[in-house]
């Protein structure tokens, strides 16, 4: 259907409801306010109350009611934590967690290989370690065995003496396997986050928020990370040990120093930072900047990270090492960092997985490259399938956020094994459509040997000759929903300003508003305007700026992987005689003798 013009008053007063008049910047996209107009003069970082009100702003422009500010502006566990009892199972959970321990049972932990399924393992293992049960664990194989409960993994822990398993951040689709372990007699608790079938499977307990006969309350906890519901377990197995007198002559565990593990893992699996998870991340950086786990202090040396840990270090810095093991290295490198108890061990563990890290980077890097030059012959489809032979399955998830980032469609990269005549898929959807249904959907659909996930992620089995078909039905049933959110795509904002308002002082004032993550994003600006005073690429293809504005104040501006984009570009050779005016994120450059605030740059329009 053809686009109508806008007419000279209509395109007037769209200029008008965007920010600084941006109806098609660089990028090609509307600037929007996020929530009222926040423009602020160069004077404006001085300005009574203006910190309070900004934070203000940004609480209330991310869903938090007005009343509610106070609560959120310093989210701590208190105030959000909610009744462990409210979810299905989890009282069963706990009792025969409490029973076992009780007896001496031999318990094992069945954890995935990422870094929420090894957080979850080891916040399970530390629990239980407090409560003098020396647990087992097993992670499983990526390439040999693949995701999830494995029947016959099951069984053998059960011959090995396994009375109860305790599976974390998986087991929720796991039908056959449970069947498998339920008929040897072992007990298994499935603890997870990913979505269920209207059938549950046969479990002694399935504790997951997202299961379909969850109360509201619960499942307006759907956006936890499987560590996050592995914790409100472990809060509700000391409840029960207290009513049984338990602790009479024994100090009960220190829950709150497992919080750096459960911070580690919502962030790293892109969980929402709303809400408990907002939460669970304030309170689990401070448990991370006093180092009392060995093997966290030995892997935040080895990211050469000298302050206090952030949010996103969790993401982009201690996250990927952890992943790195279970993507290419060794399934059990992430579990045993995190429960050593030996400073020489966890020194030796974290550098291997730094080194892992790298030649991931490498193979990733080579897979991307691959699953790119698919692309052309993919521009009309809704999301993009692309598959390889010979592709790393560990890395075939982070190539596919790759490809959603760059170009704003869901995508599912496959590693094809030609020998089975099947092939491995990791997916990564954007904001407003679901990919974990889909999923889910495909596989009932008889597309599919395996899958599941949740609306921003999913993993799949497919044999090699319904990949055509698979591709075919995601199309159909995703176009729709790939077409709203695109077309609702803008760069929004949270404030404007001159350039002698981008200060260390806004920086604090931004980042009292954190932690920021997935649906509780950092807080955009805009600068300007300002004349591109030096404009060069350095690095991996990173744009680097240096703007000025007219109230004579400069600022350093970067932009990480953009240096062949039609943005860059402009920039490098088109900016003598403009201005423009530069959005993104302030960050602090604390590399000099006096902190500065500088821009990650994300877009940028003419400003004149």
């Amino acid at each position: 259907m053809a686009t109508r013009p806008l007419s000279p008053s209509s395109a007037r007063s769209e200029a008008r409801a965007c920010v600084l008049g941006v109806t098609q910047s660089l990028t090609g996209r509307a600037w929007h306010w996020r929530g009222s107009n926040m423009e602020l003069d160069a004077q404006a970082g001085g300005a009574p109350g203006l910190e309070q009100g900004l934070l203000a702003q940004l609480l209330m422009t991310r869903g938090v009611a007005p009343a509610d500010v106070a609560r959120n502006a310093s989210p701590t566990l208190r105030a959000f934590l909610p009744d462990p009892s409210e979810f299905r199972d989890m009282d069963r959970a706990a009792e025969r967690i409490a029973a076992a321990v009780l007896s001496g049972e031999r318990i094992t932990i069945y954890g995935d290989y990422d870094v929420d399924g090894a957080t979850s393992a080891a916040l399970m293992i530390e629990l239980l370690r407090a409560l003098g049960s020396d647990a087992d664990y097993y992670i499983p194989d990526r390439l040999l065995e693949g995701y999830g409960p494995s029947g016959e993994a099951l069984v053998r822990l059960a011959e090995q003496g396994s009375s109860l398993i305790v599976t974390v951040d998986c087991g929720a689709m796991a039908h056959e396997a449970l069947a498998m372990a339920k008929a040897a007699g072992v007990d298994v608790i499935v603890v997870d986050h990913h979505k269920c079938s209207p059938e549950l499977p046969a479990a002694t307990a399935l504790v997951n928020p997202n299961r379909l006969d969850e109360s509201d309350l619960a499942a307006a906890h759907g956006h936890l990370a499987a560590v996050g519901v592995a914790f409100l377990l472990a809060v509700a197995v000391v409840r029960t040990l207290r009513g049984q007198g338990f602790f009479a002559d024994r100090a009960e565990p220190d829950l709150m120093a497992l919080l750096d593990l459960v911070a580690l893992g919502t962030v790293a699996d892109v969980a929402a930072l709303h809400g408990l998870n907002r939460a669970f991340v304030a309170q689990g950086l401070k448990v991370l900047a006093r180092r009392q786990r060995i093997g966290m202090a030995a892997l935040i040396d080895a990211s050469r990270i000298t302050r206090a840990p952030i949010a996103s270090d969790l993401g982009f810095a201690l996250g990927p090492r952890i992943n790195a093991g279970g993507r290419i290295g060794e399934s059990t490198l992430g579990v045993r960092l995190l429960t050593t108890r030996d400073p020489e061990e966890a020194r030796g563990i974290a550098e291997q997985l730094s080194q892992l890290n790298e030649e991931r980077r490498a193979i990733e890097a080579a897979v991307q490259e691959a699953a790119e030059a698919q692309l052309v012959h993919q521009h009309n489809m809704a999301v993009h399938v692309l598959a390889g032979s010979g592709w790393h399955p560990g890395v075939i998830g982070i190539v596919a956020g790759r490809i959603k980032e760059k170009t704003g469609k869901p995508a599912i990269v496959i590693a094809e094994d030609e020998t089975e005549k099947t092939g491995k898929g990791s997916g990564r959807s954007v904001s407003g459509v679901d990919l974990g249904a889909a999923i889910i959907a495909a596989r009932e659909a008889g597309l599919l040997v395996a899958g599941g996930g949740h609306a921003m992620a999913a993993g799949l089995t497919i044999p090699t000759e319904k990949l055509a078909a698979f591709t075919e039905f995601l199309d159909e049933r995703l176009a729709r929903d790939v077409e709203r959110a695109r077309a609702g795509a803008a760069m929004t904002l949270d404030l404007s300003l001159a350039p002698g308002g981008l200060t260390p002082e806004l920086c604090d004032t931004l980042e009292a508003a954190g932690p920021y993550g997935v649906g509780w994003p950092a807080p955009r600006v805009a600068v300007g305007p300002v004349r591109i005073v030096k404009a060069d690429i350095v690095g991996k293809d990173h744009l680097r700026l240096i703007a000025s504005g007219n109230d004579g104040r400069s600022f350093k501006a970067i932009a990480f992987r953009a240096g062949e984009t039609e943005m860059a570009q402009t920039l490098l050779h088109r900016h003598k005689g403009r201005q423009f005016h530069l959005a993104g994120r302030v960050k602090l450059d604390d590399w000099g003798a006096r902190p500065a605030a500088e821009l990650h740059l994300e877009d940028a329009a003419f400003a004149d």
